[in-house]
């Protein structure tokens, strides 16, 4: 694989005004282009941080020139604060006229992974969730290009929803970093489920049908398997990890037991040849024990992660929890954004058990651009399901992910994308293992920085004091001899003027092994 930098284009491009973008269905702006660009479809992709793609849809318009009617027409014009749609675009132009696209190294590449050796034409599934619950959502969403649906988890027993069941947490921008659901199985009876499957394989040959399920006995997991493969499912997916069930010992419980994994998996596998993921629940301390179970059990695979028991907030004035259902509130899983790292340590830790080797596994957990996926397929898994994405902005996502990802691997000369699976799996060492004799410091870039002092006060309440702020210049100045390389600085500046400098020196220990530089502050 070609090493060479990819750029991360939110360092340099102002994503203020693509972030007020309301990513709107059948965009007005995109009617008002006078030069008939779908400037609506360029946002989402830049959104989404597909620019390969923005620039692609962008074409030869030319914005510079334009009187910006799309701005006019702009559904935020109404309070007076419409998207700067052509001061963004006439960005995305600068991005391509300066050269900061990589150059492809190679045009053709191919996406298509499989799942336990069933073959899906690119690696993104909708996951058991109410977006793949009916025939016309599974319809759409493969008509849209994904490959394949986890089918919302089918079962014998009466589901009893709740109402409201979803609550959220909101990021500085008008979409929703965390998202809370106590929403639990299908409500649709197993024979009507089956027929879904039924018709999804005649019309959709090629896509892939997980069908998720869960029992509540032994026979009755081996039957839904059976019933499904008989149906048209092409793997079975065990949903040991709902933490949503009413029963006590259902769902999540399973989950946290060993014991019941072997036998729930050995089960379902007695029910069918399809190939069986049992799919965990990242609450819990250590998913691999689980994850040998469930292979001690036969399965093929495994799905992570599930949702996060979370109370997402309480209102403060009615001093409820949410979502409040008649007043009172439970426990529910957490997905979206905020658990991606989560879900990506998960992954790390089944990837790298030498038991475990030749598993598939399938992740998921907060996944909204390519490059979400992508860090979970470096990380070894070989598919990734989407949901709270989907819910939040809708299958049409799919255009980007794909695109996205394809010209990454072009610009890195990696025709197949079985090449990345695991790629970076090896990086994640133990804490012995990591190096920490050196410190890096932190490069300032006087033209791009702002003058905000947001390095110096993190720096200073936060770090290890070692920036100046002149007040004149409003520039900050690294104290070298005070400096830890932290990169506290680094992770706070939104204007993208501090880099990794070369420079480095090593640390000086004490005695006992000890930084004796971070408690002297001498070089």
């Amino acid at each position: 694989m070609n090493h060479r930098l990819y750029p991360d284009y939110a360092s340099f491009f102002d994503l203020s005004e693509v972030n007020k973008c309301m990513l709107c269905h059948d965009p007005v702006c995109s009617h008002a282009c006078p030069q008939n660009a779908p400037v609506g479809s360029v946002l989402r992709s830049i959104y989404f941080e597909n620019y390969f793609g923005a620039i692609r849809k962008l074409g030869s318009a030319d914005c510079a020139s334009c009187s910006a009617p799309c701005e006019k027409a702009c559904i935020l014009s109404r309070d007076g604060i419409p998207v700067k749609i052509r001061h963004s675009n006439m960005e995305l132009g600068d991005i391509q006229s300066r050269g900061y696209l990589p150059k492809r190294l190679i045009e053709e590449t191919d996406l298509s992974v499989d799942i336990c050796g069933v073959k899906l034409e690119n690696p993104f599934l909708l996951s058991s969730s109410v977006v793949a619950s009916t025939y016309e959502m599974c319809k759409r969403a493969f008509e849209a290009g994904w490959a394949g649906a986890a089918f919302k988890t089918i079962c014998s027993f009466p589901q009893h929803e709740a109402s409201p069941r979803f609550s959220v947490i909101r990021s500085h921008s008008h979409s929703f970093c965390g998202f809370k659901n106590i929403e639990q199985l299908s409500d649709h009876s197993v024979e009507e489920n089956m027929a879904i499957f039924r018709k999804l394989r005649e019309e959709f040959p090629t896509k892939v049908i997980v069908a998720s399920i869960m029992g509540q006995t032994e026979a009755e997991w081996a039957s839904l398997a059976k019933k499904c493969e008989q149906a048209g499912a092409s793997a079975i997916e065990c949903n040991f990890s709902c933490p949503n069930m009413e029963a006590a010992d259902m769902g999540v419980t399973i989950g946290q037991s060993e014991e019941l994994i072997e036998k729930f998996t050995r089960a379902t596998k007695s029910g069918t040849s399809l190939p069986v993921l049992a799919k965990l629940t990242p609450n819990i301390t250590d998913m691999v024990p689980m994850a040998l179970a469930a292979k001690r059990g036969g399965a093929n695979g495994i799905s992570a992660i599930n949702t996060i028991n979370s109370i997402t907030g309480v209102d403060i004035d009615t001093l409820v929890a949410q979502p409040a259902v008649q007043g009172k509130s439970i426990v529910g899983g957490y997905s979206g954004p905020a658990v991606k790292p989560i879900a990506l340590r998960f992954i790390s830790d089944l990837s790298g058990c030498e038991d475990l080797k030749g598993l598939h596994i399938s992740g998921m957990g907060g996944v909204e651009t390519w490059r979400d996926a992508l860090e979970f397929i470096l990380l070894g898994a070989g598919s990734v399901q989407i949901t709270t994405a989907v819910m939040q902005y809708g299958y049409r996502i799919i255009d980007d992910l794909l695109e996205g990802l394809s010209e990454y691997m072009k610009c890195k000369g990696v025709a197949s994308l079985q090449e990345l699976i695991g790629g970076a799996s090896k990086t994640v060492v133990d804490h012995q293992s990591i190096e920490r004799g050196t410190v890096v410091f932190p490069l300032f870039d006087s033209e791009r920085c702002i003058g905000c002092g947001r390095c110096y006060v993190s720096c200073m309440d936060g770090g290890h004091q070692a920036i100046e702020f002149d007040p004149a210049t409003r520039k900050p100045k690294l104290i070298g001899n005070k400096c830890v390389g932290c990169h506290l600085c680094r992770l706070v500046c939104s204007s993208g003027a501090i880099s990794a400098a070369k420079k480095s020196r090593p640390q000086t220990l004490d005695s006992q092994g000890n930084c004796a530089d971070a408690k002297t502050g001498l070089a």
